[in-house]
Order: structure tokens, then sequence, then C-alpha cells
């Protein structure tokens, strides 16, 4: 066949296939008719520091270490009469012959408050002085792992406890309540030292502790002291970076000897020293400059 005979059956061809509708994608709807991406949910610093000190393992571990060792450590200083746990310019009276005495901070030391930051964190709400003082009225926060082991084997040598804490002095029934209810050893009511406690000669300058560890300093010789916070055993000057360091470098010594750390991601006086202590600042300008502080 030649090519003149093949030529009509190509233009029909073509023809046909010029019938065929084309196959198109149909258009993307409208960018307003597209469903949002679900929004994650709102960022809460406190909920794995919360979780961790309810559920782990390792922080009822850590805490129950702490106040074991801090038993050797007691038994050590009660047979060593110069043994003191007081800064030296906490100390007005020699403690020649003066009785024995441990001091504790309250809050995330002896007595677990995690029930009430979970609350916030359900509640999407901050910290605040009213559901803080409904919270210690119930009377129902628990001892943290080996703090009450720790202080019935104190007082079962002779060890008086006091209790120094930043709970203002009207919730005062209510934590003596609370520490007698979780079975800490309390014979009177001077044995708790809160927030606005008077002493004699000395001021503080808001929420330090110096002045009421001078005040038992003068009738008791201190042996251990334990807190969450380095204000729980030596007066911070400056809530920097820096000026905590300062604080607590003469003393890295007396850590673990008769000073002892309970853990404490859950708040404290080392988060806004991250932000020039300045909680007037937006919430997002506090996690800016908390961000900042992370090294990569």
């Amino acid at each position: 066949m030649n090519a003149l005979r093949l030529l009509p059956l190509s233009l029909l061809a073509l023809s046909l296939a010029a019938c065929v509708p084309t196959q198109t994608r149909p258009p993307p709807p409208p960018v307003d008719d597209q469903p949002e991406a679900p929004a994650g949910p709102a960022a809460q610093d406190n909920l794995n520091a919360v979780a961790w000190i309810q559920t782990s393992v390792e922080y009822r571990l850590i805490a129950g270490q702490t106040y074991r060792l801090a038993l050797g450590q007691l038994d050590r200083a009660l047979k060593t009469p110069t043994w003191d746990a007081l800064v030296p310019e906490e100390r007005d009276t020699p403690i020649k012959n003066l009785p024995p005495a441990v001091i504790v901070d309250v809050d995330e030391t002896v007595l677990d408050n995690s029930p009430y930051q979970a609350r916030l964190i359900r509640d999407g709400k901050p910290y605040n002085e009213f559901t803080w003082s409904e919270w210690v009225k119930e009377e129902a926060a628990k001892p943290v792992p080996g703090a009450l082991e720790f202080a019935r084997a104190a007082a079962s040598r002779g060890v008086t406890i006091f209790y120094v804490s930043n709970r203002v002095q009207d919730l005062s029934p209510a934590t003596l309540s609370n520490l007698r209810k979780a079975g800490f050893p309390i014979k009177d009511e001077s044995q708790f030292l809160g927030l606005g406690t008077v002493v004699e000669g000395c001021e503080d300058s808001g929420s330090e502790k110096g002045c009421r560890r001078r005040l038992v300093g003068r009738t008791h010789r201190v042996l251990l002291q334990f807190g969450d916070q380095l204000g729980d055993m030596v007066s911070v000057l400056a809530n920097t970076l820096d000026g905590r360091e300062q604080a607590i470098r003469p003393y890295l010594g007396w850590v673990g000897e008769r000073w002892f750390v309970l853990p404490n991601p859950s708040y404290g006086s080392w988060e806004p020293a991250l932000f020039n202590n300045e909680w007037s600042q937006p919430e997002i300008e506090r996690r800016r400059q908390k961000q900042e502080a992370l090294h990569y």
C-alpha cells in the first residue's frame, strides 16, 4: 500500500482523537472551604514537672534517698559538739550546751502540694493566693517520700523539728493541723515559723528566711537544714543566675552533709531568675526569656 492511500486513514484517526474529551483534575476548592488544621494544646510549662513528681519512680527514689542519707549525717552531727548547719552570720548564740534541732521547709520539702499544681494545669489557671489558701485549708497534703520517716527518727533522738515556711501566718493553724494529720512530730506551735514571724533585732527582705533561722539558732544548735530552694538554707541577695551561684558557692561542701536539697521542677525562685524577676511581663515574653536561657 502506498503513502497516498494511507493519507486518508491518518486524517480519520486525527479527527476521531479530537472528539475524545480531555480528562483533567478538578480545580481545588477555595481556600476558605478547606477545613482548618486542629490547634494544638496551649503551652503548659508545668505539665511535665507535675507529672514527674506525681508518677515517676525516680522522684520517690531521689526524695527517699535524700532523707535516708540525712539520717546518717544526723547521727554524726549529734556526736560532734561543734557541728552547726547555720551560716556564721546567722549564729547569734554560741552552740555549746544548746539542744539539737533540724530546720525544714514545708512545701515540697515535707509536704507534697502537687495536687494543687495539678488543679492549676487542669483549669488552665495561674497560681493565686486565694486558690492556694483554699488548698492549704483542705489540710490534704501528703508527706514527701522519706520526710515523715526522717522526722520521726529525729524526734526519737531528742531533736526538735522547726518548720520554717513562707506560708503566711494566717495559714498557721491549717498548716500545723495538716502536718499533725500526716504524722509529723510537733509538740507546740512555736515549731512553725511562717512568713511574717517577728524576730527581735532582725528584719528580712521579702520572703527571705534568715531572721527565722537566726531565731531558731538563739535557742538551738541546728544540725541539718532541708529545702527545695536555696533560700531555705542561705539568704540570696540577688535572685539572678550569678547571684544564686554566689550565694551557694561558699557552702557547696555542706550540701549532702549539713544541707539537703529536695527536687522541685514545678516552681521556685530559680524560675523568675530567668526573666529578671518581672512577673508583670506577659507570659509569652517570660517564656521567650526562659527559652533564651537554654543551651543548644
